[in-house]
């Protein structure tokens, strides 16, 4: 399931929403507030960067708004502040290893293709809410009749 982000003239970029990694966020950074969050894989691209996404709005300088409530990137280090001061914070962000990417074109072709499903009523809660067991399957299921059974196939079909 992947959150898209921003889209121009060069295509879309965003971040897969249901893979995480097993490290902890000072296996990346340093010095790193000690907060108690997942990491996710946002896609193939970039990989040996940390992106992240918040609420935080206009308390992080530098900030980009990318949807109703929800910005990504901005100042570091005052994120790190941020959440040094208040490590409850730490739910209004959310991280990401790498990104995923689509050239111009490219996504559009592979929806028609159907290759993806568009659900356009995802809430800025459930995109950084980091505990959802499966956030795909809970989508699926909200969106009812065949995408509710698809919700209970195997991820690899051979399992099946």
């Amino acid at each position: 399931m992947v959150f898209i982000c921003n889209q121009n003239d060069d295509g879309y970029f965003g971040f897969v929403l249901n893979k995480y990694i097993e490290n902890d966020i000072n296996d990346f950074i340093e010095n790193f507030p000690s907060i108690n969050t997942e990491i996710s894989i946002g896609g193939p691209v970039d990989t040996s960067n940390l992106f992240y996404i918040h609420s935080l709005g206009k308390e992080i300088p530098n900030s980009i708004a990318i949807s109703a409530g929800l910005f990504i990137g901005g100042d570091f280090n005052t994120l790190k502040n941020t959440l040094l001061i208040d490590p409850n914070k730490a739910n209004q962000v959310r991280f990401f290893v790498g990104y995923s990417g689509w050239g111009a074109g490219q996504l559009e072709k592979e929806i028609k293709d159907k290759a993806w499903i568009v659900l356009n009523n995802l809430k800025k809660e459930d995109i950084l809410d980091t505990s959802h067991s499966d956030i795909w399957v809970e989508m699926m299921e909200k969106l009812g009749g065949k995408y509710k059974m698809m919700a209970k196939f195997p991820q690899n079909p051979s399992d099946n």
